[in-house]
């Protein structure tokens, strides 16, 4: 096993995901995994730390991905507008071609203390990397920590719907367009920050 093998990577998150989806996360060990992809576990120690950084391997590519979503969005869109732009092209183009996989991701990292608060560390790292986008688009930092944490907050409760269904019914860009109207239906334009303030 010391040639190349083609898409050695792709083979063990596959086989890693499919054994914590049977097994479970704590009962599956790196040897059940590389002998269910085909590989040694000399192969898997080169990608991968240990078991759960294949859950999360894939990470700074789609924090680069969603970065670069809110680069190109058009000028001279409001904050909400921006908001819904930017996650219903990260919906289509990052989330929607991995509905299967997503769906058991989700459903390994519910089982895992541990998974949950790695998860919850990439979702604050992908808040702090648009952060910093929105800081170029010319957004002062409390106005683009709010978007972010907002636009996050968003799309987890898009993402919760989406992979609750047992097959696609609707796509997630539709499930985010439903997650903002809920959203404006609770604050009102009457109830934008500026006429809370003024009214204290």
């Amino acid at each position: 096993m010391g040639r190349w093998v083609p898409d050695a990577r792709g083979r063990l998150e596959r086989a890693a995901l499919e054994l914590f989806t049977e097994q479970g996360f704590a009962e599956t060990t790196v040897p059940q995994i590389t002998e269910r992809a085909g590989l040694t576990t000399r192969t898997f120690f080169r990608y991968f730390a240990d078991k759960r950084e294949v859950l999360f391997s894939g990470e700074d590519d789609m924090r680069e991905q969603f970065a670069e979503i809110v680069r190109s969005a058009p000028r001279g869109l409001s904050l909400m507008e921006l908001v819904e732009h930017c996650l219903v092209e990260a919906a289509t183009a990052i989330f929607e071609p991995r509905f299967a996989v997503m769906r058991s991701w989700r459903s390994v990292v519910a089982t895992d203390d541990g998974l949950r608060e790695r998860e919850l560390r990439k979702q604050q790292l992908a808040s702090e990397s648009a952060v910093e986008v929105l800081r170029e688009r010319g957004l002062d930092e409390p106005t683009a920590e709010m978007i972010a944490r907002l636009a996050s907050l968003v799309l987890q409760t898009a993402l919760s719907g989406w992979v609750a269904q047992a097959t696609e019914q609707k796509h997630l860009a539709t499930f985010v367009r439903e997650s903002l109207v809920q959203l404006r239906s609770i604050v009102s334009p009457a109830d934008d920050a500026k006429s809370i303030l003024t009214s204290r």
